[in-house]
């Protein structure tokens, strides 16, 4: 889980983790660091590093096996005092979907609210800024990626092999996965993964309007393509996942649990009063 931050104050209710690029980047995991800490004073902040440098964060983004950087924050905010009475967590990009394993499978401490800035979580299906839909040369790049991303080795050793899914075949998909479909409840149901993520207050899912990096863009609010096809879009509303509510999402959503926000801009793409006024809430 590179480049993972947690946000936590000394009050009970207000901790806090974030997660994006890696850990303490200025310009992006330390830049939100920092705006959480001048409108919160006194606000603990722990950036996560997997790795013991900053150059092993960003290569374990890539390299290290998904199901392993979860094992290694579950046991880091475990051990952290500051985050015991509960803490509030934010990822960023592939960081989203991260954390919520995290919070599916390592309850305590307990996790407060999650906030997810771009997540995939129902995985890709493309290159990023290279649709397929709009171009045979994109559909040719996936269809040739698809060709080893579900093999043993590329799926143990490929951080982004881990939430690749094929439309065109959700059985290999399903069979090969082994994070997301694992997450995703699409091989057993493991009813402690639904519990715990219902335990949360908030579920905040953030998506980029313009987005270009993550295709399907709706992946970041639980959409997908229909099955066997890699155009026309399902809502979360209408997905197998809700719909049998495998994870706890409808329950969750009728119960004022979910949240949905949009912002008008690229991947990651926000203003400090968007941020400000859209996200501070839920970090209080």
């Amino acid at each position: 889980m590179a480049g993972t931050s947690l946000v936590s104050t000394s009050s009970e209710y207000s901790d806090t983790l974030l997660q994006g690029d890696t850990c303490c980047n200025p310009f992006s995991m330390g830049a939100i660091k920092k705006m959480v800490e001048r409108k919160i004073p006194g606000i603990y902040v722990l950036s996560l590093e997997i790795g013991n440098s900053l150059t092993e964060d960003m290569e374990n983004s890539f390299f290290l096996n998904s199901n392993r950087q979860v094992e290694q924050v579950c046991e880091q905010i475990s051990k952290d005092v500051n985050l015991q009475n509960g803490y509030n967590a934010m990822g960023f990009s592939q960081g989203g979907q991260f954390l919520r394993a995290v919070a599916q499978r390592c309850p305590f401490p307990p996790m407060l609210n999650l906030i997810s800035f771009g997540g995939q979580h129902q995985g890709v299906y493309g290159f990023p800024r290279c649709p397929g839909e709009s171009s045979h040369i994109c559909d040719w790049i996936r269809k040739t990626l698809n060709l080893g991303a579900y093999t043993k080795a590329v799926q143990e050793h490929l951080v982004q092999a881990q939430y690749w899914h094929d439309p065109l075949n959700e059985e290999q998909y399903r069979n090969s996965s082994i994070f997301l479909a694992d997450i995703n409840q699409e091989r057993y149901l493991n009813e402690s993964y639904r519990k715990n993520l219902m335990a949360l207050k908030k579920f905040v899912l953030v998506k980029f309007l313009k987005d270009s990096m993550v295709d399907p863009a709706e992946s970041e609010w639980f959409g997908f393509y229909r099955p066997a096809q890699a155009k026309e879009i399902v809502p979360l509303q209408e997905s197998l996942i809700y719909t049998e509510d495998r994870l706890g999402l409808k329950e969750m959503d009728k119960a004022g649990q979910l949240v949905f926000l949009a912002s008008d801009g690229q991947h990651l793409q926000f203003s400090e009063d968007w941020f400000y006024s859209n996200i501070l809430p839920f970090l209080q």
